[in-house]
């Protein structure tokens, strides 16, 4: 269902009965991982958080380490910040 580098590919999934009988997946929200930061970068209004998880991180598709390192659950939180802590690992 998500991809293998997804925060939520290890997670258990449990069915969920809609307002209209429809019965879907839902996948539990992970806990938020404490990463040790390597540094912090210092955000703009033109930064995109999937560049800088391939900048820092070398995949974009890793945006989720750096809302986990914030402790940021959503996207939108974290790029509003002045800074932005860069986790330890895949070639920091």
């Amino acid at each position: 269902m998500f991809a293998r580098n997804s925060r939520y590919a290890r997670q258990q999934t449990y069915p969920v009965t809609m307002a209209d009988g429809r019965v879907v997946t839902a996948v539990r929200l992970p806990l938020s991982q404490s990463l040790p930061l390597a540094g912090y970068h210092q955000n703009t209004q033109a930064d995109r958080l999937d560049l800088l998880a391939a900048r820092y991180l070398r995949d974009a598709t890793f945006f989720w380490w750096l809302c986990d390192a914030n402790n940021a659950l959503a996207l939108d939180a974290l790029a509003a910040r002045p800074l932005i802590g860069i986790p330890k690992g895949n070639g920091s």
